[in-house]
Formats: structure tokens, C-alpha cells, sequence
């Protein structure tokens, strides 16, 4: 699975990280910083998670 996040779509809330610490990555502004990554399998419960509760919906998850 690989996580694509529109940083421009981000706002900040933190939420993704909040709930998937193993899996997000905040830059020093409180911003998902990532750019597309790979997930692996043993965290992909979490990632999905994280990206469900993003406000923004700046979060899309690829099989």
C-alpha cells in the first residue's frame, strides 16, 4: 500500500499523526509533510485509519 498526501490540501490538524504515530510524519508547523510512501503491511490498519479521519480527505491510500 503507499500513501499519497496533497500537501496542499493539508491544513494541519494533526489527526492523521495523532492516531498513526508509526505511520505519519508532521513537519515542525504541525503539516503532514510526506510525499508518497510506502506502507508496510504490518502498518497498513493504521494508515488507513489516519487517513480516515483526515478532515481534508488530503490523505489517499493505493493497494
Amino acid at each position: 500500500m503507499k500513501i499519497i498526501v496533497d500537501n496542499d490540501s493539508c491544513s494541519g490538524h494533526g489527526r492523521c499523526a495523532a492516531l498513526a504515530p508509526s505511520v505519519y510524519v508532521l513537519d515542525d508547523r504541525g503539516y503532514n509533510s510526506m510525499n508518497e510512501t510506502e506502507v508496510s503491511p504490518e502498518n497498513e490498519a493504521a494508515a488507513r485509519v489516519g487517513a480516515n479521519n483526515c478532515p481534508e480527505r488530503a490523505i489517499t491510500l493505493v493497494d
